[in-house]
């Protein structure tokens, strides 16, 4: 019985060309989407670093690259972080960490703090006017936490994108490191509360990073029973930055804030004693109780102290003793006596730890009296709104009315190549614009000359016959196949130092 022969099929090197090449169409339509793509990534221009700005509330990043984090706690370590710009163009292909937004900050790039002595290509030495500075002296304002270590939270994690899960919350951070906040430090809701990272029985975080490679993994990361809905709230101060500023704890659970979510401290006993009421309560079973009681402890409109008031029989009237009778206007005065919110807030005790999540109007509703307003004037996030900077976006029209993505706009870093050379041609005289523009003509009609028979037949340029006819078109393809035929006398002495050239443009 004869062997049987393998089966040969004449259309798999056509399919194989299909495979590795495409249309001239295909490939402008890719390069146009690249260029799309890159300009939603990096929408803003980075030409200009902040640092002449002076302090901003702006994007920052840290680069391990040239900051990296100490081996030790013995090792010496200066944190430095840079602009939206400088990650860009001083700092593109390095190691970095996003921090998103800080405020006061000032641009550390070619400052001394790196070490390195790296420089930002940016700006200009002010005394040579060369481009490029290095080690000039940082900025004293800077606020620096672990973030710039790539750690993160109260438990210290690096943060890993794709082993994280879940949501982490930036506080606001109106206390700094050096007096026991935290610096606009991220957390995970479970360390807001004390709780273990296994709270729920695993670790998901290392079960995301163990899942095998092509499996989806599941980013619903489940939040402890007691911490509010993203819906719920606009922002939070951790309990470190409530502890820094203890006024903040009376407005827990009152208009405009969440009830209190309590932190609970690893040696804290379990459970807590009654002796200790409103304490550091564990977060799953009694942050909702303390929380209410808070709350209807602050509902009155006017608060007087527990020991000028008794209850009678009757729970339903409340006696009020004759000296705080006193401070009462007569019920014979139409005239309201004025009196200030915080009188009417509710005593939190100063040992109890807890994070404050805020409404969107909260800042409506804390009080602005004489008393109180010193403890607002250093926290400007607490009396307005803080906007964040934002370079100039790479182009002014990124869309066509209808929706189209106008693929002509982009800034210099962005543009193609023709928009590249439409500009050169726009900034030279008129003789060299005129000889330009002739050269190109001859250039594409050529071309066009040569893609003509493919798009008749349908055939797919592959990149040898692009390569083939830019040699023939120089005139130097026969000097080229010389070369490839005849190795030099270096190679055959040496066997060839096992380059090859690259294929393709």
């Amino acid at each position: 019985m004869a062997e049987s022969q393998p089966i040969v099929n004449d259309d798999e090197p056509t399919k194989q060309v299909h495979r590795d090449s495409q249309t001239a169409s295909e490939f402008i339509e890719q390069q146009l989407s690249l260029e799309a793509d890159a300009r939603d990534t990096l929408p803003y221009k980075f030409d200009r670093c902040t640092k002449d700005l002076g302090p901003l509330r702006q994007d920052v990043y840290a680069c391990l690259t040239c900051s990296p984090p100490p081996a030790s706690a013995a090792q010496q370590y200066t944190p430095a972080g840079i602009c939206y710009s400088c990650s860009i163009a001083c700092h593109g292909d390095h190691n970095l960490v996003e921090l998103f937004s800080r405020r006061n900050f000032v641009c550390d790039c070619g400052s001394a703090r790196f070490t390195n002595g790296m420089p930002c290509t940016l700006r200009s030495d002010p005394v040579t006017g060369a481009r490029g500075v290095s080690g000039e002296e940082a900025a004293k304002e800077n606020q620096y936490n672990h973030n710039f270590r790539n750690q993160f939270c109260a438990c210290g994690e690096e943060y890993d994108a794709d082993k994280e899960k879940g949501t982490m919350y930036q506080c606001a951070g109106l206390g700094t490191v050096e007096n026991g906040g935290c610096g606009e430090d991220w957390y995970h809701p479970e360390c807001l509360m004390g709780l273990p990272k296994d709270w729920s029985g695993k670790d998901e975080r290392k079960d995301a990073a163990a899942a095998p490679d092509g499996e989806e993994k599941d980013h619903d990361h489940p939040k402890p029973e007691g911490f509010p809905d993203d819906d719920d709230f606009e922002g939070m101060i951790c309990y470190k930055c409530v502890d820094a500023y203890p006024w903040l704890k009376a407005y827990a659970g009152t208009e405009g804030f969440l009830p209190p979510v309590f932190h609970k401290a690893a040696s804290d006993p379990a459970p807590i004693s009654s002796e200790r009421p409103n304490l550091k309560r564990k977060a799953s079973d009694d942050a909702d109780e303390d929380a209410s009681a808070i709350a209807r402890a602050g509902s009155p409109v006017k608060r007087v102290k527990e020991e000028n008031i008794t209850t009678s029989t009757d729970k339903s009237s409340v006696a009020v003793t004759t000296s705080a009778a006193a401070t009462l206007t007569p019920a014979t005065d139409p005239t309201p006596v004025p009196s200030h919110k915080h009188t009417r807030l509710p005593a939190i005790p100063p040992t109890s730890q807890l994070t404050l999540f805020l409404r969107e109007d909260f800042r409506d509703h804390l009080c602005h009296c004489p008393a109180c307003y010193p403890n607002l004037i250093p926290h400007r996030v607490l009396r307005e709104e803080e906007s964040v900077y934002a370079p100039s976006l790479s182009s002014d029209s990124p869309s066509h009315p209808n929706g189209a993505t106008n693929h002509s706009a982009g800034s210099t870093g962005t543009r193609s190549i023709l928009e590249r050379g439409e500009s050169a041609l726009n900034n030279i005289d008129r003789v060299r614009a005129i000889e330009g523009v002739m050269a190109y003509n001859h250039l594409k009609d050529k071309v066009k000359t040569f893609l003509q028979p493919f798009a008749e037949s349908g055939k797919v340029v592959s990149a040898e016959d692009v390569k083939a006819y830019f040699e023939g078109l120089r005139g130097d393809s026969e000097g080229i196949r010389e070369a490839r035929e005849k190795p030099t006398e270096d190679e055959n002495e040496t066997g060839g130092d096992g380059r090859r050239e690259q294929r393709g443009y």
